[in-house]
């Protein structure tokens, strides 16, 4: 009996049209977050650059805190609460403010680093390692904001992680040593994402990422090879796209010597100059080149054919085609690639020499 009474004398009212406040006001947020996100997108796909669609993707999840907030407040603004319940949802929402704009903040400096560190050859590169040092630049901002929002003073914090940050740096030194040598490689500019690179130590491949610990390069064989920064940073390395990307091509060619050098740079120079714009990579300037190097073989006159490829990976199909290019033309024109000839002399038991044999291979 006593429940049935309590029920009766709750104040229905206080709760029913709060609590209907906030669902109303937030499926009303939720129904135009989609009508103003689906625009937006629709938008940002009739633009040249794909910034705008990173920061679109970059407030879809604060948007949905703003939406929630709106709700609360418009509640509160209906609900009998007293002085005291009221400050403290004022710090709630407050709270909620000021960490909804600091993810969202956060997320779009990093999609700006990867947008503009991609499509420019600007001094900050877009690593993983520059964006979640620009995203915790901001969020650390947004963190002492707070603080200060609350009233809590951040001068004895600030300087108790100078004190602890002593410390911790000389507990992880080489985890240290790795973060520092990963700016030094990023912001050199002696190594970037794509670049094709190979170590003193023989791996190579193209640096797919420059991490906070290691740097990843994808090797030809479609394998990830991990790097610490440290190490790169102290390796010898060959960049394949520096001082750019386009870098000579050198194919050996050995023919017979009963052949005419006129007639063989001819040749090769022909099916090099016909296969540029037909062979993927191959370029055309600078000209193809013959030359009668390494010269004079064993078995052969040997020659090499120099041209240019766009890029270190090029090297390879250009290869494949301009080799099946030249043995045909050799075949057709009745030009020999000789085997290499050895001539073996058989001496007798009694010390005279037999007549000369020779053999291939």
């Amino acid at each position: 009996m006593q429940n049935l009474i309590d029920i009766q004398n709750i104040n229905w009212s206080a709760i029913l049209i709060p609590l209907g406040t906030f669902t109303a006001a937030f499926l009303i947020l939720l129904l135009a977050r989609g009508i103003l996100f689906r625009r937006l997108h629709r938008w940002a796909e009739g633009t040249d650059t794909h910034l705008d669609d990173f920061v679109i993707d970059s407030i879809r999840t604060p948007f949905l805190l703003w939406s929630l907030m709106i709700s609360l407040m418009a509640a509160m603004w209906v609900a009998p609460l007293s002085e005291r319940y009221t400050a403290l949802s004022s710090k709630v929402l407050l709270v909620l403010l000021i960490l909804s704009m600091t993810l969202a903040a956060a997320r779009i400096a990093g999609a700006v680093v990867r947008h503009y560190g991609s499509t420019s050859s600007g001094a900050v590169p877009g690593t993983s390692l520059t964006q979640n040092i620009v995203s915790m630049a901001v969020a650390s901002i947004g963190l002492l904001i707070l603080l200060n929002s609350l009233g809590i003073t951040i001068t004895p914090i600030l300087t108790a992680m100078g004190v602890g940050g002593l410390a911790v740096a000389l507990a992880l030194q080489d985890t240290l040593a790795n973060l520092f040598a990963g700016f030094y490689v990023s912001l050199s500019g002696q190594v970037k994402l794509g670049d094709y690179i190979r170590l003193d130590t023989g791996q190579e491949g193209t640096i797919e990422d420059i991490g906070w610990r290691a740097v990843s390069i994808r090797a030809l064989q479609n394998n990830m090879i991990i790097v610490p920064n440290a190490k790169l940073a102290q390796a010898i390395l060959t960049n394949f796209h520096l001082p750019n990307s386009p870098m000579s091509l050198l194919i050996p060619v050995g023919v017979s010597y009963d052949s005419d050098p006129e007639r063989i740079e001819q040749i090769l120079l022909e099916e090099a100059r016909e296969a540029v714009g037909k062979v993927e990579g191959l370029l055309g300037d600078p000209e193809p080149m013959v030359r009668f190097i390494p010269g004079f073989g064993e078995s052969s006159l040997d020659f090499t054919l120099i041209v240019r490829v766009a890029q270190f990976t090029d090297q390879f199909p250009v290869q494949h085609e301009l080799r099946k290019r030249i043995f045909k033309r050799f075949r057709a024109e009745g030009i020999e690639i000789p085997f290499p000839i050895r001539t073996l002399y058989i001496r007798k038991e009694g010390g005279e020499a037999d007549k000369p044999l020779s053999a291939g291979g």
